[in-house]
């Protein structure tokens, strides 16, 4: 019973800590995204949070099942009884947030009423570049951040300058300044984040049910998967490994839920099963199997045990 106590209480730490820092750093990088935007548009520091405080979850998620279970496999726990308590304490703490987060989007705007300036960022004759290569298109903001839509100058490589005396109000500039300098496994990583965070938001707002079966059969295969990754005797090597398979998961829960994919499954299943529920199925069945070798292999080395 003091492992299981012991267990609770480094899942539910690492839950906590992960998600508030993630939550921190995402709610930083929303500001961030919103003081940059030109023109300004209103936004709302709850609802800044909240997108930020989804994301976070999926990070969380992912990151406390594989943590935990490789501190599972270090400590021998025993593994059905360690699989399955993972499994509610990662359903509890995903639903208890997401129910958290919806009750709080229900909050009036008159509570905290959306911002619409954020930081001066320029004067007159603002230039707006990509930082890291300056052999590229610019724009000139002749009126600077205090009239993003007014006059200005386009300067094209090769090309004379172009004046626009000013621009549709459906105009969005990049974020200032252009480009974009985050490694790609980084920005893929954090963008699948979110896809996953707005499917939850998602089969929430369907109903327990829906929630139910992807994101139960979603941590169901996530257990499986953290716990069978053991080719090597050196743990941090696992815990590699598995941090690529959960990065597969990721990408493959991405993936089956894009519209594209979704309509090729619909074409070949047709009306024998809903869509949303091949997903579910397969991280089942993947996961069952999975399982079912592990147990085939602790009953083999429980006889040559038994023989010895």
């Amino acid at each position: 019973m003091r492992k299981f106590a012991k267990l609770i209480v480094f899942f539910t730490l690492t839950f906590v800590i992960i998600f508030t820092a993630g939550t921190c750093f995402k709610l930083l990088d929303l500001r961030v995204d919103w003081i940059k935007s030109l023109p300004p548009k209103p936004e709302n520091t709850l609802t800044l949070f909240i997108a930020a405080a989804h994301w976070a979850l999926s990070l969380a998620l992912f990151s406390s099942i594989l943590l935990t279970l490789n501190y599972v496999v270090r400590r021998k726990v025993f593994p059905l009884a360690a699989i399955i308590l993972v499994i509610s304490l990662s359903f509890a703490f995903s639903f208890g947030i997401s129910l958290a987060l919806n009750q709080l989007s229900t909050v009036p705007k008159t509570v905290l009423p959306d911002e619409t300036e954020g930081a001066q960022l320029g004067e007159r004759g603002l230039i707006l570049s990509n930082a890291m290569n300056r052999n590229v298109t610019a724009i000139v903001l002749l009126e600077g951040t205090a009239n993003p839509l007014g006059p200005r100058v386009t300067a094209v490589p090769g090309q004379p300058m172009v004046y626009h005396e000013s621009v549709s109000s459906n105009f969005d500039l990049p974020p200032i300044p252009f480009g974009d300098d985050t490694p790609w496994f980084l920005k893929s990583l954090s963008l699948d984040l979110r896809q996953n965070s707005i499917i939850f938001q998602r089969l929430f707002s369907e109903g327990f049910f829906p929630y139910l079966i992807y994101v139960g059969s979603l941590i169901f295969l996530l257990c499986t998967i953290g716990y069978a990754v053991k080719f090597s005797s050196w743990p941090l090597a696992n815990l590699f490994l598995a941090a690529l398979a959960f990065r597969g998961i990721l990408y493959a829960g991405t993936l089956f839920n894009s519209p594209e994919i979704q309509d090729v499954i619909r074409s070949f299943i047709g009306n024998v099963i809903p869509v949303s529920f091949v997903l579910p199925m397969l991280f089942v069945v993947f996961g069952g199997l999975i399982y079912i070798y592990l147990l085939l292999v602790y009953i083999v080395k429980r006889r040559v045990d038994d023989d010895n």
